[in-house]
C-alpha cells in the first residue's frame, strides 16, 4: 500500500461527494446551499482542493443520505486530508498545482514517464537537480534554489520504502547526452542512474529510445507523468509539462492517449539490458 497522502485523501474525498451529490439528484447550488456554503466552495471540495470542517461534512453526511458504514470512510478520508504532507511547507516557493502534483506522486502505486530533454527528477543527482534548477530559473535566491533541490530529493524516498513507487521510465537518447551541469555532472548522474536499475531491479525500469529508432507517438511532444493509485475508485492522473505550464488531467480520453503514447515510445525503446548498456557505454566516453 502506498503511504497516506493528504492530498489523495482530499481528491478521494472529493470524488466520493460529488458521485453521490449526483445520484441524490442534487444540483451543486442546492447542496452547497443545505451545507451552508458557496457553490463554488463545494466545486472545489468535490475537486479535492478544498476541505469540510467537521459540522459540514455531517451536514453533507446528511442530506445525501450517506449509510452509516459510509459515512465513517468519508470522516476518516476527511481526517486524512486534514493532516499535513512534508510538500506543505514549500508553498512560498512552489505553485498550488505543484503541490497537488507532489501530494498525488507520494500517494501513488505506480507512475509511467516520458521525458525527451532532461532526467527526471525523481531519478536526478543533487548536482543535477542544482544544474536544472539554477539554469530554470537563473533569478532565483541561492536558499531558494537550496530548498526547491531539498524538495526534489525529499520526493525520492518514494523510490524505496516499504511499497516503493514503481516506475516505468522512458526517455530519449538525447537526456543521456545534454551535458547539463557539465560534464562531470552528467557523469555522476549517468553512473547514479544504472547503479538505480540494478538497485531496484523489482521497481523501476529506465528504457531508452536510441537515436536509430525511427520515431514513436511521444517524439517532439513535452514531459509527461502517468499516475496510477492503490484505490479502485481513482481514476487514472496525468502531469504534463511543459516550457511556460504545468497540468494535471483527470478526462479519461486525454490520459488513455498519452498512455499510448507511453506505450509506443516503450516499443521504440531499447531493452531493459540494453538501455543499461547505453547508459554504460555514455557514462564511460565522458
Amino acid at each position: 500500500m502506498a503511504p497516506s497522502s493528504p492530498t489523495v485523501a482530499n481528491w478521494a474525498l472529493g470524488l466520493r461527494l460529488k458521485e453521490k451529490r449526483e445520484e441524490a439528484g442534487l444540483s451543486g447550488i442546492a447542496a452547497a446551499k443545505y451545507i451552508g456554503i458557496t457553490g463554488a466552495y463545494l466545486s472545489e471540495v468535490e475537486k479535492g482542493k478544498k476541505n469540510l470542517s467537521s459540522d459540514r461534512m455531517s451536514a453533507v453526511i446528511e442530506s445525501y443520505e450517506f449509510s452509516e458504514e459510509e459515512a465513517d470512510e468519508l470522516r476518516a478520508l476527511r481526517d486524512d486530508a486534514s493532516q499535513r504532507g512534508w510538500w506543505n511547507s514549500y508553498s512560498a516557493i512552489f505553485s498550488d498545482e505543484l503541490l497537488r502534483f507532489f501530494g498525488y506522486e507520494h500517494g501513488a502505486e505506480s507512475l509511467h514517464t516520458y521525458d525527451s530533454g532532461l532526467m527526471n527528477g525523481l531519478l536526478q543527482t543533487e548536482d543535477y537537480a542544482r544544474a536544472v534548477i539554477e539554469s530554470g530559473s537563473p533569478n532565483v535566491r541561492l536558499a531558494e534554489a537550496e530548498r526547491r533541490i531539498k524538495a526534489r530529493l525529499t520526493r525520492q524516498r518514494r523510490l524505496r520504502g516499504e511499497d516503493p513507487l514503481r516506475i516505468s521510465a522512458v526517455m530519449s537518447e538525447a537526456v543521456l547526452r545534454q551535458q547539463v551541469g557539465g560534464a562531470a555532472v552528467l557523469k555522476a548522474q549517468l553512473e547514479h542512474l544504472a547503479d538505480l536499475v540494478d538497485e531496484l531491479q523489482d521497481t523501476l525500469e529506465v528504457l531508452v529510445v536510441p537515436f536509430e529508432a525511427t520515431g514513436h507517438h511521444a517524439m517532439g511532444g513535452s514531459a509527461f507523468h502517468i499516475m496510477t493509485f492503490p484505490s479502485g475508485r481513482l481514476p487514472t492522473l496525468l502531469w504534463q509539462e511543459t516550457v511556460t505550464s504545468t497540468n494535471l488531467i483527470t478526462d479519461s480520453l486525454t490520459v488513455r492517449e498519452y498512455a499510448l503514447a507511453h506505450a509506443e515510445a516503450a516499443k521504440a525503446a531499447l531493452s531493459r539490458e540494453d538501455s543499461l548498456q547505453l547508459i554504460r557505454s555514455i557514462f564511460r566516453s565522458l
